[in-house]
């Protein structure tokens, strides 16, 4: 009998181990994690009503991935599903997380077919944090120099050299600016509604000159200030009907005459007559014109109009020129928006022409 203990204590040992119950529950939680991990679909997240007004968006989002992970929570934790991106998604963005934005998402576009999801900040840029970086600043739709239209090539290289440069750069820049600055009147003040130039107590109504495109709508003008090269006074124009805004030019001796209009805020080269301007393009990118003044309009000449693609103008008022044909403005990248309590970033770009391009 005593030979017979080892043997038999030896089994119940094994019968134990072998039926111990919290492996079994262990096991089985894992494999069900792995099961639930597997299967997740739109389903398990939030039905949420569509974005209709993309002005409501407090944010969007941007990736260069082809596909992330939307998670049903703000964790790293929960359950998530592998997300193809497709090139019309679009990833609104409501609110921000330690690691995470929430975002509205449309399944296929459509609109009445939405969640709610959080998506890993690593994983996407907030139009807030947009920079240049990577961005191909030389890419543009169209052109124009002097009478040669072109929309076939698709690169500034032909014009000149553009590039990013540092804030401290930039400002260092302005202390050797060429373009004039404009300086108030004290002759044009405005009475009764009206713009009045008075001289020797003579008054004449700087009346503003039509235009096509705003006769039908209600205009309305700023005065900016005069050019004292060409002794013209510059008003920015607009109309609540369309988006276009104008600065016009106008002579008042010995009468009232429209002289000229740039498509933004201009920048004029006394040296060179030159009145350029850069502006945000309603459609792609912005826009960068240089035009060559003359006393009579038929004899002004366009001399370059470039439609750059891949930034947006920050503040015109802080765009201008120095020597050697370089031109600096204040940018931002063509998707960067700012959000509640969040500015968007700007850069600094400087465009340096072709010697002797305009000539």
């Amino acid at each position: 009998m005593k030979t017979l203990y080892p043997f038999l204590l030896s089994s119940i040992v094994v019968t134990f181990v072998g039926c111990n119950p919290q492996n079994k529950t262990t096991e089985t939680k894992q494999h069900q994690a792995e099961v639930t991990q597997k299967i997740i679909t739109f389903d398990h997240f939030k039905k949420i009503k569509g974005v209709d007004n993309v002005q409501d968006v407090p944010f969007q989002l941007f990736t260069k991935l082809d596909s992330i992970h939307f998670f049903v929570a703000p964790s790293k934790d929960a359950d998530h599903l592998k997300v193809a991106c497709k090139n019309l998604d679009n990833y609104y963005g409501f609110e921000e997380f330690d690691d995470f934005y929430a975002i509205h998402f449309s399944i296929n576009n459509n609109i009445s077919n939405s969640i709610e999801a959080f998506v890993l900040k690593s994983e996407f840029t907030a139009s807030f944090d947009m920079t240049l970086k990577g961005v191909n600043l030389d890419e543009i739709r169209s052109s124009l120099l002097k009478k040669s239209q072109d929309f076939k090539n698709k690169s500034f290289r032909k014009f000149g050299t553009i590039t990013e440069v540092s804030e401290q750069e930039f400002k260092k820049a302005t202390k050797n600016r060429i373009d004039e600055v404009l300086v108030k009147n004290p002759q044009v003040k405005l009475k009764d509604g009206n713009w009045i130039y008075t001289e020797n107590a003579k008054e004449i109504m700087i009346v503003q000159h039509e235009n096509v495109t705003t006769e039908d709508g209600i205009l309305s003008n700023e005065y900016i200030g005069q050019s004292p090269y060409l002794n013209l006074e510059v008003f920015k124009e607009n109309s609540p009907e369309v988006y276009d805004l104008y600065y016009s030019f106008y002579s008042v001796k010995p009468e009232v005459k429209f002289k000229t209009f740039t498509g933004g805020y201009p920048q004029i080269i006394p040296s060179k007559k030159w009145i350029s301007y850069v502006n945000s393009n309603h459609d792609v990118g912005s826009d960068f014109a240089i035009s060559k003044y003359a006393e009579q309009v038929a004899d002004q000449e366009n001399l370059l109009y470039i439609n750059f693609t891949n930034f947006k103008i920050a503040d015109q008022t802080k765009a201008f020129w120095t020597e050697n044909e370089t031109f600096y403005t204040e940018v931002y990248p063509t998707n960067s928006a700012p959000s509640k309590g969040k500015k968007q970033k700007a850069a600094y770009i400087k465009i340096q022409l072709k010697a002797n391009l305009l000539e």
